[in-house]
């Protein structure tokens, strides 16, 4: 995020002679009105430094706690924005950010976005910046694992942050050698992975590694979901409609702890023990990489040029070897998942035949 900061300010500033201000903790910094000046002592240095100089939040403008209280901000905020004289208002984020800027675009308000996420998951662009990091990172904790696992004979299940998707799982998978990789988009049958590993101890391989994303299911948690969620969106009224937003949530809450659940089951079914590794947040830290700092720097630049043009209500997206402007319509409210026939996929099915989602 600093150096999309970075980017974005430096074009604005040396480029086009332009001021820059940034609101501290996101949304939330916007309803409070606290900024802080980005000139160019501000912006020297942050290159390397993971996170953000500004801070973050994950407060809505339209759901705002403020006090012991839940409110819509969203006049608050486009107030301050009129206040500050603005020429425009650059958000950086995931989906959820994307939704919250099209909110304010349809405000009235002059919105470019730039897609930050370590999940990859952001529609409507090739890349988001954070993933690259993240996936070296996760690639790297797999690394480690492969000579614990092969000293000890031991089953590693490698929990990897994608609660919906799995393209650091998938990435992971691949780069580090994951004997089995579980993602979200493919229910998988806990029978076959402990077949594979069976498998594997036949041929005289005495440990595996399963990269798993936090959001994998097996088919019949998938269907029991897929059940509750067709009964909420056919549901006739209002209660009928409660009722089943209650029934997901008891079961999503049901289903957390999966990855502990998996190594439970795969050492009953396979007589080997099985330990669990969660790289959490470890996953979204550290110093960035170079494909990180060349995208959020490549993007940011291209979102000076957007305001300079007057261009707005987009995101600025990787497409292919360029960059160029999506309609927050089409962005918002949508999820890129992994897609069946997706390249990565089809490598994986051929390095390691029966071995990915095993659905």
């Amino acid at each position: 995020m600093n150096a999309a900061i970075r980017g974005v300010g430096k074009a604005l500033q040396g480029y086009y002679g332009m001021q820059l201000i940034g609101f501290r903790q996101g949304f939330r910094g916007l309803m409070e009105n606290r900024t802080m000046r980005l000139d160019g002592n501000a912006l020297s240095g942050i290159l390397t430094i993971g996170g953000t100089i500004l801070g973050t939040s994950r407060d809505k403008p339209h759901r705002m706690t403020v006090g012991e209280r839940v409110l819509d901000m969203t006049d608050v905020i486009v107030n301050n924005y009129e206040k500050q004289q603005l020429d425009a208002l650059v958000c950086l984020g995931g989906n959820g950010t994307q939704k919250n800027a099209l909110r304010l675009a349809e405000q009235g308000l002059n919105i470019i976005t730039l897609p930050k996420t370590i999940d990859n998951d952001v529609a409507m662009t090739d890349v988001s910046f954070g993933f690259d990091t993240a996936l070296g990172i996760a690639t790297e904790g797999i690394d480690r694992l492969h000579s614990t696992a092969h000293s000890h004979h031991r089953i590693i299940v490698v929990e990897v942050m994608g609660h919906r998707v799995g393209w650091l799982a998938l990435g992971a998978g691949i780069a580090g050698g994951a004997d089995v990789t579980l993602i979200p988009e493919i229910p998988y049958d806990v029978e076959a992975v402990a077949g594979t590993i069976r498998k594997r101890v036949r041929q005289g391989k005495n440990f595996s590694i399963v990269a798993v994303a936090e959001g994998a299911m097996t088919k019949e948690q998938d269907r029991a979901l897929g059940a509750v969620k067709l009964e909420k969106k056919n549901a006739e009224d209002k209660e009928a409609k409660k009722k089943a937003k209650v029934k997901l949530a008891a079961l999503k809450t049901q289903y957390a702890g999966n990855t502990l659940r998996l190594a439970r089951q795969l050492e009953q079914l396979t007589r080997l023990e099985a330990r669990v590794t969660i790289l959490g947040y470890v996953q979204r830290g550290g110093t960035p990489s170079a494909a990180d700092r060349l995208l959020a720097t490549r993007l940011g630049t291209a979102a000076a040029d957007l305001i300079h043009q007057g261009e707005y209500g987009v995101m600025v997206a990787a497409l292919g070897d360029g960059i160029g402007p999506v309609p927050l319509q089409e962005v918002a409210g949508k999820l890129k998942t992994v897609p069946l026939d997706h390249p990565w996929l089809e490598s994986l099915r051929r390095v390691s035949p029966g071995r990915v989602g095993l659905g």
